[in-house]
Parts: C-alpha cells; structure tokens; sequence
C-alpha cells in the first residue's frame, strides 16, 4: 500500500479484539520506531511495551483509553538526552510525537489498529513504572486487532480545505 493510501485509510481504533500481537509484528513496529527521526539524531526516546496482563493493569490505572487492546505502547523521552534550541525548547515532545507517527502506520501496515492516547494520569504511570525523573511519558498507544465493531469516528474522513490551512508566500 503507498502511503497515502495507508495515512487516509489509517483510523484511531477504540475497540480492540484480545487477539493478542504476534512476537513479529512488535518487532516490526519497533524497528519502524527506530527508524523514525529524532532532532539531531539523538534518539531520546524510550518505549515500553506493556502487554502483560499486569503492566495492561497498569495502563487500566492510569487511563480509561485502552480500548481493550492487548498491547500498549507507552512513548516517553528522557530529558537528559533530548536536543535542546537555543531557546531552551526540548525536542522531545516532538521526537516522541514523530516516533508514534511511525508506530501508528507501521501498525496499519500489519493490519493491526491503534489510537494515540494522550489521557493518562502522569503521577500514577510515572510511579507505576518506576519512571525516573530524567523520563517523561507524552503519550500512550493501544494496539491490536481492531474489533468486529470497530469504525472510524463520525470526524475520520472531515478536513478542512487545503487551503484553510496551507500559505503560500
């Protein structure tokens, strides 16, 4: 599939099947993680993949969106470790929000769902996974099969005119 097909196809799934994601299909969806540019090529990201029936609980805790997936993928950068501009604004927002990008299509790719998460209460997954304070998690991504139920939202397919949002100067 080219990819725009699969960036227009692609939806935020929000009910999963408990099929569980094949050991092959993680590994390709990391791999494309990896792949993903960060600013100054500094990787400051770190993932955990939560797929144990303790570590979901963990997820449960945390946040009401995991739509019943059997994996999460929790997207968290480490403070030390990300560029900086002469500003002073870290790159690790956005190297995280690239990364999930890549985990998001890659997932579609494999036929899998997935929906960017960015409810969660910090305080309890930081003390959930021992987080230390150097790391700070930006968002969490449930993957999995999507469910028989499973659509896109009523907004899926709403874009504003190119224009609306483009300039040309």
């Amino acid at each position: 599939m080219d990819f725009l097909t699969n960036a227009k196809a692609r939806y935020s799934v929000r009910s999963f099947s408990p099929r569980p994601v094949e050991k092959e299909k993680v590994t390709i969806m990391l791999e494309a993680a990896q792949a993903a540019p960060t600013a100054h090529n500094a990787q400051p990201y770190v993932l955990y993949v939560m797929q144990s029936p303790e570590a979901l609980a963990q997820i449960d805790a945390c946040s009401r969106n995991r739509f019943g997936a059997p994996l999460v993928f929790v997207i968290c950068y480490d403070k030390t470790q990300a560029w900086a501009s002469p500003e002073g604004t870290s790159s690790g927002p956005v190297d995280c929000g690239i990364i999930g990008t890549h985990l998001m299509f890659a997932a579609h790719d494999l036929g899998l769902g997935s929906c960017w998460v960015m409810r969660f209460e910090a305080s309890i997954l930081k003390q959930a996974l021992k987080l230390p304070e150097n790391l700070v998690p930006v968002s969490l991504m449930p993957v999995g099969y999507p469910s028989e139920t499973a659509v896109a939202g009523p907004r899926h397919s709403q874009r504003k005119p190119l224009l609306e949002n483009v300039l040309f100067k």
